[in-house]
Formats: structure tokens, sequence, C-alpha cells
């Protein structure tokens, strides 16, 4: 059975629900990982990219996450699905990342800006770039534990409880940083000078 196909599935048929199986992916296993990685890659990019703003920091991200799951899993207990569990650890990740270079982020972000393929509307384009710029400038502004809560939320469209299970929070934790960075960025996008 394809682990795509069960990833998310708490039940008997779950190969991680299997102690063989889990024990393979904590010492390692390459085919193991590989159906991992295979099944949740994107998933895990996309978050990545959204914390994150940057292309190749996310895939630095994603490539740490997978490297450390069979090291991460000697602590897991079960509470949640392997998928959600490695969505914890690339946030983990992103956070560290983060602090660590954002610097060096923005000035990937204006390069990457300057190599995109121009559509065939350039009024569109600028108009893409623009409201692009002014996303990224008000995320940028937002505590990193808002801006989690917000791309986990509204962006990545997950339920709070989803949430607060990959951030390690109750689920009202969650909530209120929401709350808190929904109303700060209408006040940074309603404030900022153009």
């Amino acid at each position: 059975m394809k682990l795509h196909a069960v990833i998310g599935d708490a039940g008997p048929g779950n190969p991680f629900a299997d102690r063989a199986r889990l024990a393979a992916l904590r010492t390692g296993s390459v085919e193991v990982v590989a159906e991992l990685y295979d099944s949740c890659h994107q998933r895990v990019r996309r978050l990545a990219r959204r914390l994150l703003g940057d292309d190749g920091a996310a895939e630095d991200v994603v490539q740490e996450a997978f490297a450390a799951i069979p090291h991460a899993l000697r602590s897991f207990r079960g509470s949640a699905d392997v998928q959600s569990f490695l969505l914890g650890i690339a946030v983990k990740k992103a956070r560290s990342h983060l602090r660590s270079t954002i610097r060096s982020r923005r000035a990937l972000e204006r390069l990457a800006r300057e190599t995109m393929p121009q559509p065939h509307d350039p009024e569109q384009h600028a108009y893409r770039e623009q409201l692009a710029r002014r996303l990224v400038w008000a995320l940028d502004r937002l505590p990193p534990a808002q801006r989690e809560a917000f791309v986990l939320c509204e962006v990545e469209t997950m339920a709070a409880a989803e949430a607060a299970l990959i951030l390690g929070i109750p689920d009202a934790t969650v909530r209120t940083r929401l709350f808190h960075a929904r109303a700060r960025l209408r006040v940074l996008l309603a404030d900022e000078v153009p």
C-alpha cells in the first residue's frame, strides 16, 4: 500500500500505525523516507515558501525537515499523523532559517522578481508584482508567531485545530494569533505609503 494513500489516516491501514514501519522510518530507511518525501514534499515546500517568501530558502527548509525526520520521530508519540508531525518540523526549521537569514532572503526575493518571465500583459504583471510586494512587506512586519498562524490558517486554509497541532500550541492560541495578525495586516496595508 502506498504511503500517500494513507498518510493522514490514523486507522489500522496506515503503514505508520505499524510499529515496524514506523521503526523503519525512525532509523532512516531510504525506501520509507523516499515514500514520505514523494507524498509530502509539495505540501511541505508550499508551506515553507509561504512562511519564508523565497523558493531557495523553502527548498533548504524542505531538505532540513526531511533530513531531521528520522531523528525527530524518536520523540513521536502518535498524537498526530506523520504528515502533521513533518509540517511541525518544517515550521520549526522555517523559524530558525528566518531568524538567521532574513537579510539574504530579501536579496534573493529581489533577484527572483528580476528574473521572472514577463506575462503578455505588462499592466497585469506590474499589478501582480505590486500586490506581491505589498503582501510580503506586510507579512514581514508581523511577529513570527502571528505570521505562522496566518499562513497556516489563511493561506494553507487549515483549521485552527490542525495549525495548533503543527505548531504545538492550543487551538485558542492559534485563533488569538490569527486575530492579531489580521488586525495588524489591516493596519499595515492601510498605512503603507506606495
